[in-house]
């Protein structure tokens, strides 16, 4: 049970890695979306969602994980930031 706790914690910390990296992607975003604003430009770039994606994809295969899975994810990350731009 001591290694479970042990490996939980460094879950924890991956957690916390995340989130972190979650909210200077959201600040980016936002930021995206005021200079989206100023020059009258649509919140959602359909064509830089794909690319998004397809780069994801790409990556999950280096690291070895379900590619299916991360696009999953990543729409949601991508509709979380689009929300924040508007």
């Amino acid at each position: 049970m001591d290694n479970i706790s042990k490996l939980r914690k460094k879950v924890d910390a991956v957690d916390d890695q995340i989130l972190k990296a979650l909210c200077e992607r959201v600040k980016i975003c936002k930021a995206i979306g005021d200079a989206k604003k100023k020059q009258g430009m649509p919140i959602r770039d359909l064509s830089r969602e794909n690319e998004v994606y397809k780069r994801i994809q790409e990556k999950s295969v280096q690291f070895q994980l379900d590619s299916v899975q991360i696009e999953r994810v990543y729409r949601e990350i991508v509709n979380m930031c689009s929300a924040v731009q508007e």
